[in-house]
């Protein structure tokens, strides 16, 4: 449901609404009592009547055959936000506890829960105007509109590269940590409306169990806890949906046996994944929960292996907080001696000379714990780094194993945190390369804000072009997409809406659209939106009931302000993805374009970097807006992919590349590539920083190596220039007022000649958008979205989403 709401709720200080009936505007939130009490009889008075009004001209749409799956959902949020609004109001202690528990509204959560409740409302009354107006267009004939391509939860296919519904690609929907208490076969929590994805997460379980899958089903006899055991087998099967393996705690019996079996832990994964007992308990779990849950409907969307991992080894006060990776087991330790024997080849001397140590054998290798930020860039700190994601893929690759042997069909993935990609730090452990291999769909859970996070004091770089923060999202899926581009995409988590780092109430419906719809076009196909805490009756779930002290200390703040509260947010999180759905085959042949350019990506100067992937993004962003999805390869993608499917590579600011990556390069130029370089300074050195022995030649390939005083922008042209022929026939101008771009577009040729093109304004600014052909024949242009034809120049305001049909006359 494509509409206009730009609601502006400062998060602590007032709310400004124009009434669309009344006509006049209500601005301060903090009004006297008695004009609150009768201004909430007013709206709540104003909403019913558009309700009415609205099933009334959806009677007369009815008769007319018109499609009011969007108006239904309307409906349905409307009555439960008038609810939540009457709970939100007769329980103001119960709302300023929470308020309070998030740190930007602490000091003013008693005004806030006085005030929530009518901004709950007043927002009612705003999508309910929406709908009345955009209906009445539609029963008047002035735009056309496609009907829902509803979800059939209960027969969804997983088919090659999407998600089937009635024969139908399918976009699935619905929230991560879903009124945890409530049943699955509550029909007021799963259905169209909020979505229907099963899982093993609605009971109330004890600290640290969470999900039915966790580390306390194994007793110290080696039998299941056969009470916990049927929070698994009891999981209704009548859905799509997931299972997730909980590792954030360990049962006594096993800390009794083995004392070091917590070292090394981190915030979600609560045990030292190279213990041996540790991994007998884990492995036997997920050998057992396999084989029972085998063929189930809930394992349809597959088996994530864990929530957000990460072990990050450099001291810091938020890990000592945390108590994440304070100390090493005598495992870890151990294997990462036998791992730099294996590295070094057993030259100690080598290893002695790098580290500038006297070590007398591997078997004394010692090293500070947490390490020290001083020797980040060092080859002390650039092999525990890599050998942490080693063992990572070792722990991964173990107990997926362990899980395929009581399920060989079991589809997995992991709930991957992608700034763990975007961002510059490495000691955390996670090679999101090797794991989106490894694993058989892809998974994380990236971000997307349209506003700075809580903690940052100044403007954030994105600010001074974007109208919100879109980086991580993009970067992280076109690398993953590139790395697996035939695998199913889960963002389990997706944290568009909020999260523990940033929150919104004012958050606009533009906003909305268009990140989900640009999620989905890089490839995301199922998401689990963070998160909906509502039981029934209005009232907040069962675990944000009485004191909140939580193990993760972001889940008591993750209420106040968030889509629990904001009845336009939930309502555009659904219609966005009824749009999603009504276009479905047009997203999935977007999807397909060719991805001509390919940035060179190397974790090798990743670690040894401190601003490596600052300096990465820079260069990605200058090709974001140029109408072809940006493309990645690494040492794997050109060793296992066919390098025909790309025009060229680009390395950029890569200095550090291992021999192994640097004998890939030369492969793809000898089947002929073309490898452009920034310079000479870029694959100089090993991964010690040592100069390599060798350089690359051309051999049957082109290879341009620039002399480095290029801009970024020279960098660009050339690079264009050499994928010419692989650049879409559509041209798009866009003259936002500045010269920095901000519509990301896509186009294809379909097979009777028309074009496909998606765009999306996420630039601050207004764009006007001329659209042409490389040959410079006249086109006819529809909205999609509306059946409205366009003239070749038109305007898109900041975060607009378009979807064209472009026809050649």
């Amino acid at each position: 449901m494509k509409k206009l709401m730009l609601i502006s709720l400062a998060a602590a200080v007032f709310i400004s609404v124009r009434s669309a009936s009344a006509g006049t505007e209500n601005t301060e939130l903090g009004s006297s009592p008695d004009t609150e009490a009768t201004a909430e009889n007013a709206i709540a008075k104003e909403a019913r009547l558009k309700i009415d009004q609205l099933k009334s001209l959806m009677q007369k749409a009815q008769v007319e055959n018109i499609d009011v799956t969007r108006e239904e959902t309307v409906l349905w949020f409307a009555g439960e936000f008038l609810k939540y609004a009457d709970w939100d109001e007769n329980h103001p202690e119960e709302i300023a506890y929470l308020f309070g528990r998030y740190s930007i509204y602490a000091g003013e959560e008693e005004k806030l829960a006085a005030e929530i409740p009518d901004f709950q409302r007043r927002m009612v009354v705003k999508i309910l105007d929406d709908g009345i107006a955009e209906l009445s267009s539609v029963i008047r004939g002035e735009i056309r509109r496609r009907p829902v391509n509803k979800v059939d939860w209960q027969h969804i296919e997983v088919g090659d590269n999407m998600l089937l519904s009635n024969g139908k690609p399918v976009f699935l929907y619905d929230y991560f940590s879903k009124s945890v208490g409530q049943p699955l076969t509550n029909s007021a929590v799963y259905n169209d409306h909020l979505g229907a994805i099963f899982h093993g997460g609605e009971n109330l379980y004890e600290p640290e169990h969470d999900r039915a899958i966790n580390s306390f089903l194994l007793k110290e006899d080696r039998t299941f806890d056969q009470e916990l055991l049927r929070k698994v087998t009891d999981i209704s099967d009548t859905n799509v949906g997931f299972l997730m393996f909980w590792n954030q705690g360990m049962a006594e019996w096993v800390k009794k046996q083995e004392p070091q079996a917590c070292y090394g832990r981190s915030t979600f994964i609560g045990f030292d994944v190279d213990n041996p007992l540790v991994r007998e308990v884990w492995g036997t779990i997920a050998r057992e929960t396999g084989r029972l849950t085998r063929g189930r409907k809930v394992t349809q969307l597959g088996y994530i292996l864990a929530n957000e991992p990460h072990w990050h080894s450099i001291a810091s006060g938020w890990t000592r907080r945390t108590g994440e990776m304070q100390q090493l087991s005598t495992y870890t330790l151990d294997k990462f001696r036998q791992w730099l024997k294996r590295k070094y080849d057993g030259d100690l001397d080598a290893l002695n000379s790098n580290w500038k140590t006297g070590f007398q054998e591997f078997d004394a290798i010692e090293i500070e714990f947490p390490i020290p930020a001083k020797i980040q860039g060092t080859p002390m700190y650039y092999d525990w780094a890599r050998y942490n994601m080693d063992r990572a893929i070792d722990w991964f690759t173990f107990i997926q194993g362990e899980l395929l042997k009581g399920n060989p069909d079991a589809d997995t993935h992991i709930k991957h945190s992608t700034h763990h990609y975007t961002d510059n730090a490495r000691s955390h452990g996670i090679d999101l390369e090797t794991l989106t291999e490894l694993t058989s769909m892809i998974g994380d859970d990236a971000k997307a804000r349209e506003t700075r996070t809580r903690l940052s004091k100044k403007a954030e770089p994105w600010e001074e072009h974007y109208s919100y923060f879109w980086g991580e999202l993009a970067m992280s899926y076109d690398f993953m997409e590139s790395v697996s581009p035939e695998k199913i995409h889960i963002n389990s988590e997706s944290h568009f809406l909020s999260s523990a780092h940033w929150r919104k109430l004012d958050t606009s419906v533009e906003y909305v659209e268009s990140v989900y719809w640009l999620a989905t076009l890089l490839g995301m196909d199922a998401n689990m939106t963070w998160f909906w805490a509502r039981d029934p009756d209005g009232s907040p779930e069962d675990r944000l009931e009485g004191e909140l002290n939580f193990a993760d200390l972001a889940l008591a703040g993750s209420f106040a302000g968030s889509v629990n509260q904001q009845p336009h947010i939930a309502n555009a999180y659904t219609q966005v993805m009824y749009d999603l759905n009504s276009f479905s085959e047009e997203i999935i042949e977007l999807r397909r374009q060719r991805r001509p350019l390919r940035l060179f990506h190397s974790e090798t100067s990743a670690i040894n970097k401190k601003t490596h992937m600052s300096e990465q993004f820079s260069m990605y962003e200058k090709f974001f807006f140029d109408g072809f999805p940006m493309g990645f390869a690494t040492e794997k993608i050109i060793r296992k992919q066919d390098c025909s499917s790309w025009n060229a590579i680009l390395v950029y600011k890569t200095e550090f590349v291992t021999e192994s990556e640097l004998d890939a390069l030369q492969a793809y130029l000898d089947q002929g590539g073309t490898l452009m370089v920034d310079s000479a300074a870029s694959l100089s050195k090993n991964e010690y920083g040592q100069p390599h022995g060798k350089h690359l030649n051309p051999g049957k390939g082109k290879l341009i190596v620039l002399n480095g005083s290029e801009s970024i922008d020279q960098i660009r042209e050339r690079a264009l220039a050499e994928i010419e022929t692989g650049r879409p026939k559509i041209i798009l101008t866009e003259n936002n007022g500045t010269k920095h771009k901000g519509v990301y577009w896509r186009s294809i040729k379909q097979e009777d000649g028309h074009y496909l093109v998606s765009m999306l304004n996420l630039g601050k600014n207004d764009a006007e958008i001329t659209l042409g052909l490389q040959n410079g024949r006249p086109l006819k242009i529809t909205d999609l979205f509306t059946g409205k034809p366009l003239r070749p120049e038109f305007s898109m305001a900041p975060k607009g989403v378009l979807l064209l049909r472009v026809d050649v006359r």
